[in-house]
C-alpha cells in the first residue's frame, strides 16, 4: 500500500495517543513517561485500570469511547483480538497504529499466517496505516515518543532510522547518540505487512528535518518499488543501508524473525549500487559512515594520501583502500621516489 504522508505525519508527530491493552505496562510506560501530547488508555483489566488511573491517565474500555480525535494508537494485545482492535481504529478514524503484537507470519504457522493476512486485507481495504505487526514502532525524541524508556528525549538530530529489528532500532539510537549522532525520527516496522520499508523511506525523503537516512533491512516485499524510491531519495540526501541475513545462517534467522524473504547477496549489492545507497555491514560501520556524511566536508574524487609511522600497517591499509576501489597515488614532494605511502596515522582524500 502506498503511504499517505498526511497520515504518517500524524503517526510520527501525534498530538493524541491511545495505548490499547498492554497489561504488562511495557509500551504504556514508554508512552506515559515523557510524551508531550495527550495520552489515553484503553484497558479492560480492572487491576491494570486502577494502576493507570492512579497516574492521572483516563482509561476507557473501548477505543471508540475516547472523546478526542486519536492520531496514533499503540496496540499491545493478544493476536486473537488484534483484528477487532484494528476495526475499532478504523471506525474511530485513527490516522495510524503501531501493532506491537507478534505471533503472525514470522511464526510460519497456519494460524499466524492467516491472522496476518486478515490484518493486511482489512487495513488495505480501509487504507489504514498499520505499522508492524511484531515491532517496536516509532521514536520521536523531540516529542518524547519512545520505543524504550532508556531512549533520550527533548531534542532531535538529523538522522532518520528505518529498521525491521526493534532491538537494532533501540540500540542504534543509544549508541549513535553517545557518538554525537542523534535521531530525528525512527521506526521499527517488523513484518511490514501493510507499510514496507519503501513507504517509510519515501516519507523520510521528503522530511526536511532529516538530513541522512539510515536503514537496517532483512528483505523487501516490493523490490521494484523500493529501488524506485531509493533512487529518488538518494539523489537528494544520503541513504546508508545495513543488510541483515547475508549468509545462509542469517537467511534462516530472518525467516523466523520478521518472515522476510531472502535476496541473493549479489543481486542485493547490484541493486544498492543502482539505487545510489551506501552499504555497510554492521552497527559500528553504520555509525562511522553517518559521522563522515554529517560532519566531514564533501569528498570529490577517489584518491587517498596516507601518513603515519609503520610501514607494515601502511602496506596493509593501502591494500584495503585499493580493494575498496580507491586509489593511493604516488606523492610528489622533495623526495620524488617515495612509495605510495609515507606512514599511517591519518587518511586524507586527495581531490585534485
Amino acid at each position: 500500500m502506498r503511504a499517505d504522508f498526511t497520515k504518517l505525519n500524524k503517526a510520527f508527530n501525534p498530538e493524541c495517543i491511545a495505548v490499547v491493552g498492554d497489561s504488562g505496562y511495557f509500551q504504556w510506560l514508554n508512552a506515559h513517561k515523557n510524551f508531550k501530547g495527550k495520552l489515553y488508555s484503553v484497558q479492560v483489566n480492572p487491576k491494570t485500570i486502577k494502576a493507570i488511573e492512579k497516574l492521572g491517565v483516563e482509561n476507557y474500555t473501548s477505543l471508540l469511547d475516547i472523546p478526542d480525535t486519536v492520531d496514533f494508537a499503540i496496540v499491545a494485545v493478544g493476536r486473537a483480538v488484534a483484528l477487532r482492535v484494528l476495526e475499532d481504529c478504523i471506525s474511530k478514524g485513527v490516522a495510524a497504529a503501531h501493532f506491537f503484537t507478534a505471533g503472525f507470519a514470522e511464526t510460519n504457522t497456519e494460524e499466524g499466517i492467516r491472522l496476518e493476512r486478515l490484518l493486511k486485507e482489512k487495513a488495505e481495504e480501509a487504507k489504514f496505516h498499520l505499522i508492524g505487526p511484531n515491532c517496536m514502532g516509532i521514536f520521536n525524541p523531540k516529542l518524547g515518543l519512545k520505543q524504550a524508556m532508556t531512549q533520550y528525549d527533548g531534542f532531535a538530530g538529523p538522522v532518520g532510522f528505518i529498521s525491521q529489528s526493534g532491538t537494532h532500532a533501540i540500540n542504534f539510537g543509544l549508541e549513535a547518540h553517545l557518538q554525537g549522532v542523534d535521531i530525528n525520527k525512527s521506526v521499527s516496522f517488523g513484518n511490514g505487512t501493510v507499510l514496507d520499508c519503501a513507504e517509510y523511506l519515501a516519507y523520510f525523503g521528503q522530511d526536511d528535518e532529516i538530513k541522512v537516512v539510515a536503514m537496517y533491512l532483512e528483505g523487501v516485499r516490493e523490490g521494484r518499488r523500493f529501488l524506485e524510491v531509493l533512487k529518488e531519495v538518494s539523489a537528494r540526501k544520503p541513504v546508508v543501508i545495513w543488510k541483515g541475513g547475508r549468509g545462509a545462517g542469517g537467511v534462516r534467522a530472518i525467516a523466523s524473525h520478521t518472515g522476510s524473504l531472502a535476496v541473493p547477496q549479489a543481486i542485493w549489492d547490484a541493486a544498492m549500487r543502482q539505487g545510489g545507497a551506501v552499504t555497510v555491514a554492521g552497527m559500528e560501520e553504520l555509525i562511522d559512515t553517518l559521522k563522515a556524511l554529517l560532519y566531514l566536508s564533501p569528498v570529490r574524487g577517489n584518491r587517498i594520501a596516507l601518513t603515519g609511522g609503520s610501514g607494515g600497517q601502511s602496506v596493509a591499509i593501502t591494500d584495503a583502500i585499493n580493494e575498496a576501489g580507491l586509489e593511493v597515488p604516488r606523492l610528489r614532494s622533495l623526495m620524488m621516489n617515495w612509495q605510495p605511502f609515507i606512514t599511517l596515522s591519518a587518511v586524507v582524500m586527495v581531490t585534485r
